[in-house]
C-alpha cells in the first residue's frame, strides 16, 4: 500500500519559516499530483497548495506569495516552504498524493506563536 511520510513540522514564531516534505512509498508509479493540506481544531480540511506531474500549482489565497510548493516527482515527494508564517497558519498539514484514488499523511503540526 502507498503511504505517505511527512517531516519538518514543529513550533515557529509569527514571521518564522518553516520547510515541510513529504514521500510516498509503496509504488514505482509517479504520482498524478501531490500536495499539502491543513485543519485547524474546529475547521474543515482546506487546500493550501498543490502540484501536478506537469507542474501546474494551485495555492490557496491566504498562502499566495508565502508558501511556495514544490516536487521531485521521481521520488514522489513533495515540499511546501512556509515564510512569513501567521499564528492563522496552525493546524495539522497532511500531504496529499493522488494516483488513482487519493492517499493521506499522518499530519505534521505547525504551530505558529504570536
Amino acid at each position: 500500500q502507498v503511504q505517505l511520510v511527512e517531516s519538518g513540522g514543529g513550533l515557529v514564531q509569527a514571521g518564522g519559516s518553516l520547510r515541510l516534505s513529504c514521500a510516498a512509498s509503496g509504488t514505482i508509479f509517479k504520482m498524478t499530483r501531490m500536495g499539502w493540506y491543513r485543519q485547524a481544531p474546529g475547521k474543515q480540511r482546506e487546500l493550501v497548495a498543490e502540484m501536478t506531474n506537469s507542474g501546474s500549482t494551485d495555492y490557496a489565497d491566504s498562502v499566495k506569495g508565502r508558501f511556495t510548493i514544490s516536487r521531485d516527482s521521481p521520488k514522489n515527494a513533495v515540499y511546501l516552504q512556509m515564510n512569513s508564517l501567521k499564528p492563522e497558519d496552525t493546524a495539522v498539514y497532511y500531504c496529499k498524493a493522488v494516483l488513482g484514488i487519493s492517499y493521506w499523511g499522518q499530519g505534521t503540526q505547525v504551530t505558529v506563536s504570536s
